[in-house]
């Protein structure tokens, strides 16, 4: 890492709120957020962790911060993390990556929700917090998310989180929870299109949608478009059936979903060693008339955000495990977490798990600042 891209994570977290007094300041806001996010990156999983961290790579650390008080404490990690406000720290987080890491256009984000069992506080009856995220799934990059309190409240939390993305040219995809004529039209006026899952929380649109599929599928329509795969794999078979037709106009006969195009199917048949059979359907509204093979590759991806970003938090960042609850604390290791995630990604030198990848950057300075700073190391 050169000093100058040391100065440019500073630039961009320069306009950060630090939340402490002035004469409680000993160490620069740079430098906890720093630490923390190197820490994460290199295994650590909470606060403890990312100060032995830093003390351990002091000397590291000292090339491009002031360390004249020293290694802030675990304490002051703790304090200061439970303090920032995580909305503008996520904005300097993900400005900086966008400025480092060369960034594609978000053709496909997915937007779904994931609970922090742990940041549940059974002392003082605090539920665990819900964050709502949203993934660029060709970057393999967290683009934003939004804390809410209770997972009911993810209709809400969506808007929020739809206003802080760039969205324009992109296909957001969100499940059933999302299927709300307010977001469709929020996505549309920010010029993206939408792809939503339709379930039975809306009776009438799942009927509709079903009924114009099978009509198209009986009738073998003109524009009904079918793609079909087969996957193999851990002593099962399943096959995925995907069908798109122009909506006609019974679907939305009120007009209420704005720029509603077109309505879609995934089927999944599975079957696994034993013989035994499943079947599962799942119908979808969209602004956009897709081919199958396209709207394959959005439902794909969407559930892709559940094995590239869930998964892999609790998995390999034991995001489930931590017991941190204080105040934006969980919601603001969250934040480092996802983007750290993204980084360790979209390393390509490395053709290991992400846990490996943590511990390399814990080793090696040299693959950690490749990580950071997209260096050719």
């Amino acid at each position: 890492m050169t000093r100058s891209e040391a100065a440019s994570f500073q630039d961009h977290f320069a306009d950060l709120n630090d939340p402490r007094v002035e004469r409680t300041r000993l160490h620069p806001l740079i430098n906890i957020v720093f630490m923390a996010v190197c820490g994460v990156l290199s295994g650590a999983n909470g606060f403890a962790a990312i100060h032995e961290f830093a003390t351990d790579r002091k000397d590291w650390f000292a090339r491009y911060l002031d360390l004249t008080n020293g290694i802030p404490s675990e304490d002051t990690f703790g304090r200061v993390l439970a303090r920032l406000n995580p909305a503008e720290f996520e904005r300097c987080l993900l400005g900086w990556i966008q400025a480092v890491h060369e960034v594609t256009a978000h053709r496909l984000i997915p937007i779904d929700g994931k609970t922090l069992r742990g940041s549940y506080d059974r002392r003082d009856g605090r539920a665990a917090i819900h964050m709502v995220s949203a993934w660029a799934a060709e970057n393999r990059l967290s683009l934003g998310q939004v804390v809410v309190h209770e997972k009911a409240n993810e209709i809400t939390a969506i808007p929020e989180l739809l206003r802080l993305l760039e969205i324009a040219g992109a296909l957001v995809t969100i499940d059933a929870m999302g299927c709300q004529k307010e977001i469709a039209a929020q996505i549309r006026r920010g010029e993206g299109d939408y792809v939503l899952a339709v379930k039975q929380n809306q009776p009438t649109l799942h009927e509709r949608v079903n009924q114009a599929i099978e009509e198209a599928l009986e009738r073998d329509a003109k524009d009904l478009d079918e793609h079909q795969t087969v996957e193999g794999g851990h002593g099962r078979q399943e096959t995925r059936t995907y069908a798109v037709v122009a909506a006609p106009e019974m679907v939305d006969p009120e007009g209420q979903w704005q720029d509603l195009k077109a309505v879609g199917m995934a089927i999944s048949e599975r079957v696994d060693s034993r013989g035994r059979h499943s079947v599962e359907a799942r119908y979808y509204i969209m602004s956009r008339l897709l081919s199958a093979q396209e709207f394959a590759r959005a439902v794909r991806g969407h559930w892709g955000i559940e094995n590239n970003l869930h998964w892999q938090l609790d998995v390999s960042f034991r995001e489930d495990e931590c017991r941190v609850h204080s105040d934006h604390a969980p919601a603001n290791l969250s934040v480092i977490r996802r983007f750290a995630l993204g980084l360790l990604k979209r390393d390509k030198s490395c053709h290991r798990g992400i846990e490996t990848k943590r511990l390399k950057c814990a080793a090696n300075d040299e693959y950690r600042e490749k990580v950071l700073f997209n260096t050719s190391g």
